[in-house]
């Protein structure tokens, strides 16, 4: 892997813990990290359909289990001692699928219907998913495009885009990870509640 070019790491080596930026070659042995999902909200007794969670799409930089630093607005790198337990698409989706699942709202949340089609399916396309070296300190940003679609009518009927930012203490790993995890817990929040109620259900009432 390249090394950061000698210029910028002087630049970044101002922001605490920019030592594993500074590492970032070879291929060591990485840790592996997983999400959380928000907390468990229940919204009462199932009142509505089969819900069918898409694999978000993303670019190929984020279609990995690197977990990706941008020092810059044009490069990306990725943390060279520690990694994500799945690609970043497959893990939003198992987030988005448990949260959802756990309103019981929905007869069934799953990856993949249970007949030819399900009832609702949401489409998501992932923007950001990475730790953002700024003039202000480090950021993590997560960035979703979505939409929910009716199956039986063959139509969408809601869109949104979801963010959730995060300060980070420094580049090292002990920091980014609860970070990211912080930042995938809200915007998993913010697409539940739109999901609920692009198909009926007020969150206000879920507890």
């Amino acid at each position: 892997m390249r090394l950061l070019p000698a210029v910028l790491i002087a630049a970044l080596s101002t922001l605490p813990g920019c030592g594993a930026l500074s590492a970032l070659q070879g291929e060591p042995d990485r840790d592996l990290f997983e999400l959380r999902p928000p907390p468990a909200r229940s919204c009462g007794r199932a009142r509505i359909g089969e819900l069918v969670v898409e694999p978000p799409k993303a670019r190929g930089t984020l279609d990995s289990d690197r977990i990706m630093i941008r020092p810059s607005a044009l490069q990306t790198q990725y943390l060279p001692d520690a990694q994500w337990g799945d690609t970043v698409p497959a893990m939003l989706q198992r987030l988005l699928v448990q949260s959802l699942g756990a309103t019981g709202s929905y007869s069934q949340v799953g990856r993949a219907p249970l007949g030819l089609s399900g009832d609702y399916a949401l489409i998501s396309e992932i923007q950001d998913f990475n730790a953002e070296l700024t003039p202000d300190g480090v950021i993590i940003q997560l960035t979703v495009e979505a939409q929910m679609v009716s199956e039986m009518e063959a139509d969408v009927i809601s869109r949104g885009r979801f963010a959730a930012t995060v300060p980070a203490a420094s580049t090292r790993t002990a920091d980014l990870v609860p970070a990211f995890d912080a930042g995938a817990r809200q915007l998993v929040t913010q697409m539940t509640d739109w999901g609920l109620r692009a198909s009926g259900v007020n969150p206000a009432g879920c507890r």
